[in-house]
Order: structure tokens, then sequence, then C-alpha cells
């Protein structure tokens, strides 16, 4: 299998896609992390405990998970245009009905099967969105390029909290999915008139198959052990960051006694240190890939950023003072979101032209780990305490880190 440069297009070209693809990055994240903030209301409405709280958290990440890998194929069969318009309508539908949930029976039953298909939506993301990248500029930027678009996700995340708190102070839970419901139909119009004339950079020549053998693509990616051992790594990795997406405002209120509106701006300071952390790290990945390789640049900045996290997020668990342990927090989960590009890259790398298909099956694992942290966290927390909860991400941080030393690039397995 072998990529070659398209002639028609030779210039690292399409520069203007970048906002697109961070815009659905951003709106990803603020559409699932709005529910995370809209928890404390929705729980007070409707009578529901951590553990139904924690089962509608992971009726989302059930239908993000299973459809990874098929959002990665259509990527790569269809292109990420045409799947990208389909996910914006789909977002926008989903999120609407979020806050239209009936205040009469079966409540739980409606936001479950919502929240199942609102992941099922939302599981387009990162499989179309390394397609595109993969498609549409150069490896040597693509290290770069992946750590600009998932800024989208930490300014997302950063803005998520204060925003949805702001719009439930003032108008209660519902509206925050009325109004969320609004930006993903005009960023599909942006998309549509933006990538019209969109040519790839690079152009699949040939897959080398044996006569009479077809093999599909995730069964292929899965057989590599490099593929294998990224997707066990961003498994533990997801498990820990997801504390943080789903379970770290309800700490803030219930832990560290904040106001609902205080939690949602003291909730957004880590997102805001990874939104200036990660496109660093990932100029600096370029720069490092230079000298040592791009594996191995990918590897360290991944290893160097688990480790520190998974210290950091002890420290802010154990700390006394709220300001220490605001600060470990940001700083660690800062650090964990920069491996989001050392994992996209490295995943592009050796998927080759089935980086859609690749990147499908590493999300697939790594919304397990989520699954794992919406359901285990607050079995943890309530009969543990929150220390025990939030080390469980330290623990599996640090084995992160350990997997990423068994990924050697084992391409010709592919």
């Amino acid at each position: 299998m072998k990529l070659s440069a398209n002639p028609a297009n030779p210039k690292p070209a399409n520069l203007g896609t970048v906002p697109l693809l961070w815009g659905f990055f951003f709106l990803s994240y603020l559409l699932r992390v709005n529910i995370a903030v809209a928890q404390q209301y929705i729980a007070l409405e409707f009578h529901f405990n951590d553990i139904q709280i924690g089962y509608i958290f992971s009726a989302f990440l059930i239908g993000y998970t299973l459809f990874q890998i098929p959002s990665g194929i259509l990527a790569d069969r269809f292109g990420p245009r045409s799947v990208f318009v389909l996910s914006g309508l789909w977002w926008a539908a989903t999120t609407f009905l979020t806050g239209a949930v009936p205040a009469f029976g079966g409540t739980l039953l409606f936001l479950l099967v919502i929240r199942f298909l609102h992941g099922v939506g939302e599981s387009a993301m990162y499989p179309v969105g390394m397609s595109a990248i993969s498609r549409w500029f150069p490896v040597s930027t693509h290290a770069l390029i992946t750590a600009l678009v998932y800024t989208g996700s930490t300014v997302g995340s950063a803005c998520a909290p204060p925003l949805v708190a702001g719009i439930m102070h003032a108008s209660g839970w519902r509206a925050t999915f009325y109004w969320t419901a609004l930006p993903p139909l005009l960023l599909t119009a942006f998309w549509l008139l933006g990538t019209r004339r969109i040519l790839p950079v690079q152009q699949v020549i040939q897959r080398k198959l044996s006569p009479g053998v077809r093999i599909t693509a995730w069964w292929r990616l899965l057989r590599s052990r490099d593929v294998a051992a990224l997707c066990l790594s961003y498994f533990l990795y997801c498990y820990a960051i997801s504390i943080y997406v789903y379970w770290l405002f309800k700490y803030l209120v219930d832990v560290r006694h904040l106001s609902i509106v205080s939690s949602g701006w003291v909730n957004a300071v880590p997102w805001i240190a990874a939104s200036v952390a990660v496109p660093c790290f990932g100029w600096f990945s370029t720069r490092l890939a230079r000298s040592i390789g791009s594996l191995p640049a990918q590897r360290n900045i991944a290893v160097a950023c688990l480790l520190a996290a998974a210290f950091l997020m002890y420290v802010g668990a154990s700390a006394q003072q709220i300001g220490a342990a605001v600060a470990a927090i940001a700083v660690s989960v800062a650090l964990l979101f920069c491996t989001e590009s050392p994992y996209g890259s490295t995943c592009i790398q050796i998927s080759g032209e089935d980086a859609g298909t690749g990147t499908g099956l590493m999300n697939l694992a790594g919304n397990l780990g989520g699954i794992a942290a919406t359901s285990l966290v607050p079995v943890l927390e309530t009969h543990f305490g929150w220390l025990t909860a939030l080390l469980s991400g330290s623990i599996a941080a640090l084995l992160a880190a350990a997997v990423w030393f068994v990924v050697r690039k084992n391409s010709e397995g592919l």
C-alpha cells in the first residue's frame, strides 16, 4: 500500500477547511458537555440519582462507540464532506429533542434513547475529521493540523460550562438545548459552501491484496500490533479524561462546594489551559519529528504528558485548598488533551489509506473507556469517595503511557 501526491494539487492548500473542521470539534464537545452541566437541574426535576445520570451519559457513549467504525467506513467510502453534512443536521435534531423531554412518564427511557441517538450522530467527528486531514493535507503537517483542530474540543469544553450555566440560570435547563441546537445548522451550511471545490492532496494508488482474497479494512487494521496497542492506550486515556468531561462539574459543586454559576466558570479553566497547550505541543511535535522521526516524537510527547497528568490528577484530588486543586486539575486536563494530537496523527500514519476506519476503530476502544468512566465513577464515588474515583483516572493514565511503548509502526502487517 502506498500513497503518492496528486499532481493536480501539489501545494499544501485547503487551509480554509481548518476553521470548519475546528467548528465541528468545537460543537461536538459543546453539545456533549452541556448535559454534564444541566444534570444538576435534570436530576432535581426528575428525581434522578447519580447512577441514573451515569446511565444517561453512558447511553450517549454507547451510541458514540458502536458507530465509530461505520462512521469511518462511510468517510473513507463517501468522503468527509457528505458525512459531516448529515452529522450536523443529526446533531441539531437530537440536541433539540433532549430539551423537549416530556415531564410525564418514561422520562428516563426518553433521555436514554435520545442521548444514544445523539451519540450515533457525534460518532462521525473523529473518524471523519481524521479522514479529512489525511486526504486534504500533506503528511508533514498532520500533527500540527490535528492539534489545531483538536483545540475545538477544548474550547468547546471551556465554553460549555459558563454558557450552559448562564442560560440555565436565566431561562431554565431546557432552553440550553434549544439554543445550542442552532449552531450545528449554521456550521453545516458553511461546510457545504466552504468545501465545494476542495481536492485531495494525497490519493490512493494501490492496495496490495492477495488475488481472490478480500479483507475488510477494520479487520486488517485490528490485526496490526500497533493499532491494537494504540487502541488499548486510548481506552485507558479516555477513561481518565472522561472523568473530567462528565464529572468535574458535579465534583466542584458537591466536594468543593461552589455554586452552579461559579462552578461553570471554574470548570472552564482546565479547558482554557488545554486550548493554549494543545497547539503549542502540536507545533513542538512537528519540530521534534524532524530530529528523531514522527513516531518517536509522538510517543515521547504522549508518554510525558500522560505521566505528568496522572501525578497532577492525584494532587488535584488530594489538595485541601480550592486554588491548588483547580490549578492541578487545569494542568492535568491540558496535558491529557495534548496527547490527542499524538494519538490522532499516529493513527493516521499507521492506518494509511484507511485513516477514517482506523480512527473509528481507535475511538471505539477509547469510548469503551468513556463508558467505563461514566458507569464506574459514580459507583466508586458512592462507595469509596471522590478521592478513590479520581485516583482511578491517575492509574489509567499511567497504564496508557506504558502501552505506548508497544507501538513500533509495524506497518508491514497492514
